[in-house]
């Protein structure tokens, strides 16, 4: 029986470290072709999903400008939006690449609130007819439980220092004092999201408040709007990217690979950043750049 124990400890070992292995040769192994072969092209950055956090594409951006290859760079916009604060720094990242290399905005099958934030400071931006785009607003929410805690006899107590600590706490009223305190506060984000749009769309800022009230566009809406600069795909962005590089000819795409990183973390990280949305959007806790959800 202990031999037999300890061949199936083995074998147990040995198919991790196979598993190891092939997730070492895979993660080395991602990029283009074309990214290692070298030579001048087209950077491709994307932007996919929620937008919880914005230091993996901060840290692309940061690299398509150092890389002497990358001629021009394509951002890949495909976000509902997601949290200011990541929303902003891949904002200020996008807008200070442009200061040496033209970035060209393809929208994908959304592009609203963060996700247009993020689009904003771009040299262009394409969109599909049919992208939704614009959602320029702000948001936070919050749940009352209060009613449902009566019914099942439950008390919560809370000691704070300030009256204003508990705010949104989902066993109480809010008061009319922390509503207005909250208002505040998306008063001026919501001021810094239309400031951000009109000094990157070069628009004067009562043109954009006109429209910033967390309406979405269609693609072609957001052009009559000159919310973008032209209808067309990420091929027609590519393409337009490797012109302003001065590219002739087919252009190489040069796609960075991601921060390695094992497997578990990789696994536990999403799992984490999927709580944490889920956390954020039933608590109200966050102030959002997102598409009304």
């Amino acid at each position: 029986m202990k031999k037999l124990l300890l061949w199936i400890a083995a074998f147990v070992v040995g198919l991790f470290l196979l598993f190891s292995a092939c997730v070492a040769v895979v993660t080395a192994l991602l990029g283009d072709e074309d990214t290692r072969a070298g030579g001048d092209g087209v950077g491709i950055v994307e932007v996919k999903g929620v937008i919880v956090d914005g230091q993996e594409t901060i840290r692309q951006l940061r690299a398509m400008k150092k890389d002497d290859h990358a001629k021009a760079v394509v951002l890949r916009v495909d976000s509902p939006g997601g949290v200011v604060g990541p929303s902003q720094e891949i904002y200020a990242a996008v807008k200070d690449l442009t200061k040496t290399k033209k970035v060209v905005v393809s929208m994908g099958s959304v592009a609203a609130s963060g996700g247009y934030y993020v689009s904003a400071p771009a040299s262009l931006i394409y969109a599909n007819p049919g992208t939704i785009t614009g959602s320029i607003g702000v948001l936070m929410k919050f749940s009352n439980l209060e009613g449902l805690m009566d019914k099942v006899g439950m008390k919560a107590f809370t000691i704070k220092t300030g009256k204003f600590k508990d705010t949104g706490s989902p066993s109480r009223t809010m008061t009319d004092e922390e509503k207005a305190m909250l208002q505040g506060v998306i008063d001026s984000t919501h001021g810094q999201f239309v400031k951000a749009v009109a000094q990157g769309r070069r628009l004067p800022e009562e043109q954009v408040r006109g429209i910033a009230d967390g309406r979405i566009f269609s693609g072609e809406q957001a052009l009559a709007l000159k919310l973008v600069d032209r209808i067309g795909s990420m091929q027609d962005a590519i393409d337009e990217a490797a012109r302003l590089g001065g590219i002739k000819g087919e252009p190489r795409l040069i796609r960075l690979p991601k921060k390695k990183e094992r497997a578990l973390d990789y696994l536990v990280e999403s799992a984490a950043q999927r709580i944490g949305v889920l956390a954020d959007s039933e608590s109200g806790v966050s102030v959002d750049y997102r598409l009304g959800w």
